[in-house]
Formats: structure tokens, C-alpha cells, sequence
């Protein structure tokens, strides 16, 4: 399995911009082959003083996926080719980060 953490930085005040064509591109996502998970996150409001905030033009995506080709295919697939030229205009930063289980 492969766990994928991407930060996302965007422009400012374009954060709900950026989700809203996340969200128009799940529902194929989640019908890839190998496609574990595949979710966005935010700051979480209620953990008072344990909370570290990204602030809020942040954007955390989580991904899970069965094996590296199916990875791979995803980054490829064109419909993610054109969701990443749809966000491309709201991105300031982008760090992405490939985990395997320890």
C-alpha cells in the first residue's frame, strides 16, 4: 500500500475554490483501480490548544492506493490531467509526500 500526503498552499482566498474542483473530480477518482482512499482536509476548530493550524488557505489531501502502478495510472489518468490544470490558477504550494508502511 502506498499512503500519499499532499500539502496544498492556495492563493489567497481561494481555498473553497480549489475544494469545490476537488470535489467535482472524487467521484471518478474513487472509482480508480487500487484507490483506497481519497479525501481533503482542513483545520479542524475544536482542539483548543493542541492544535498546530495550517491556517486557512490550507488544504491536506490524503490518498491510499494499493500499488504503486495504480499510483502511477492515477497521476496519469486524464482526468486528473485536467483537474490539475483547473486548480493549477489556485495553488501557491505544493509538497507531496509518498509513505510506505514501516
Amino acid at each position: 500500500m502506498i499512503q500519499v500526503i499532499v500539502e496544498i498552499e492556495t492563493q489567497p482566498g481561494k481555498r473553497a475554490s480549489y475544494l469545490k474542483a476537488f470535489k467535482e473530480n472524487l467521484p471518478t477518482v474513487l472509482t480508480e483501480k487500487g484507490c483506497l482512499e481519497y479525501n481533503a482536509f482542513i483545520d479542524s476548530e475544536d482542539f483548543g490548544p493542541l492544535k498546530i493550524a495550517y491556517g486557512p488557505d490550507a488544504i491536506i489531501i490524503v490518498e491510499k492506493w494499493d500499488t504503486p502502478d495504480d499510483l502511477n495510472a492515477h497521476a496519469k489518468a486524464p482526468h486528473m490531467l485536467a483537474y490539475q490544470a483547473k486548480v493549477k490558477e489556485f495553488v501557491s504550494k505544493r509538497v507531496i509526500h509518498l509513505l510506505s508502511l514501516a
